[in-house]
C-alpha cells in the first residue's frame, strides 16, 4: 500500500526549521547526533524538526538554543513565538474535524489559508469555497462526496463556511479568483440556490480585497486545462506554495520552479479573462435569467 504523502508544514513550521537547522550549521562540527545527545532526543527527530516534518516545543527550543550559544533575547524570543504559533495552529477549531478532512489533507490545507496574505484560485468546475453559500456549498459537498452520510455532508459544510471568517479579519487577505465560465453553466438546484449563490459572489466581489473575474469560452483553450489550483503566499521569509487538489488525495508545492509556474499561468489567465467590471455584470446578467422581474442587482 501507498503511504499517504506527508501533510504540508505550518507556514510557522516553515519559517522555524531552516532557522533552527542554520543556528546549528553555523557552528563547527555541531552535527545531529551531537546535539541529538546533548538534549536528549533521537537524532531522527531532531532532523525531522529541522526539515519541519516535525512540530516542537518551546521547552525543547530553548534547550536547542542554550546548546548553540544563543543569547540575544530577540532572536530568542522570535523563535519561540514561531512555535507557540505552530503549536496553536495544531490547536486550531478545525482540529475536531481532522478524521473527516484526513483523506485529502484538507485539515493542511485549512492551516495554510488561514496563514496567507494573499490567496489566487483559478477554478474550472466550482464557485471557489471561500465565496460559497452554505447551501450551494451543502450541494456541492452532496454532489462529491457520495461516500459520507448526511451528519458528515453537513460538518464539512460547516467547515467550509468557518473558513470564509478570514475574510472578515482586521487584515484579511487578498483573495483574487478566476473562475470559469463553466463553474456557472454547471449550476444546478432551485432557484433560491443558484440565485442565492449568485448575489453572494456579486457582493463579495465588490469587497476591497477580493477580485473576482470569469474566465468565458471565448478564449478557447488556455494554460490552466490542467485543472484548478490555488497560489498562496505568506509573511516574508516563508515561501508561497501551490496547492492542488484531487479526488484521493493532495499535493502541496513548495519546489520554486513549479510555484513560479503556476504563477505565471495565473498571469495568463487573469489577463484574459472578463475584468471585474465586466464580470459583475455578467452576473447580474445570470441573475435576471432567475429572476427576471427582479430589479437589476
Amino acid at each position: 500500500m501507498a503511504k499517504r504523502p506527508p501533510a504540508p508544514q505550518s507556514v510557522y513550521r516553515r519559517q522555524l526549521a531552516p532557522r533552527l537547522k542554520a543556528l546549528r550549521e553555523a557552528i563547527p562540527g555541531m552535527t545531529l547526533t551531537a546535539v541529538a545527545e546533548a538534549v536528549e532526543i533521537t537524532q531522527g527527530s531532531l532532523s525531522r524538526i529541522e526539515t519541519g516534518q516535525r512540530g516542537t516545543s518551546p521547552v525543547l527550543v530553548k534547550a536547542l538554543l542554550d546548546h548553540y550559544g544563543v543569547t540575544d533575547p530577540e532572536v530568542r524570543e522570535d523563535l519561540l513565538d514561531l512555535v507557540r504559533a505552530d503549536n496553536a495552529q495544531r490547536n486550531s477549531w478545525w482540529r475536531k474535524y481532522s478524521a473527516l478532512m484526513a483523506p485529502t489533507q484538507y485539515s493542511g490545507y485549512v492551516a495554510l489559508e488561514s496563514s496567507a496574505t494573499s490567496l489566487h484560485s483559478y477554478e474550472a468546475q466550482l464557485i471557489p469555497g471561500l465565496l460559497q453559500t452554505a447551501d450551494y456549498a451543502r450541494a456541492v459537498i452532496s454532489a462529491m462526496r457520495v461516500d459520507l452520510d448526511g451528519k458528515s455532508v453537513e460538518d464539512l459544510v460547516e467547515v467550509r463556511m468557518r473558513r470564509q471568517d478570514l475574510l472578515e479579519a482586521d487584515e484579511p487577505p487578498k483573495l483574487w479568483a478566476v473562475i470559469d465560465e463553466a463553474a456557472f453553466r454547471r449550476l444546478r438546484g432551485t432557484r433560491e440556490i443558484l440565485e442565492g449563490q449568485l448575489r453572494h459572489l456579486l457582493e463579495m466581489s465588490r469587497r476591497p480585497n477580493i477580485v473576482v473575474q470569469i474566465l468565458p469560452f471565448g478564449i478557447g483553450l488556455h494554460p490552466a486545462g490542467y485543472g484548478s489550483f490555488i497560489h498562496m503566499a505568506f509573511p516574508s521569509p516563508a515561501p508561497a506554495v501551490v496547492w492542488v487538489e484531487n479526488l484521493t488525495k493532495s499535493v502541496c508545492l513548495e519546489a520554486a520552479e513549479d510555484v513560479e509556474r503556476y504563477d505565471e499561468v495565473f498571469d495568463h489567465l487573469r489577463a484574459r479573462a472578463l475584468g471585474p467590471p465586466e464580470t459583475r455584470t455578467r452576473i447580474t446578467e445570470m441573475i435576471k435569467e432567475f429572476s427576471p422581474s427582479d430589479r437589476e442587482a
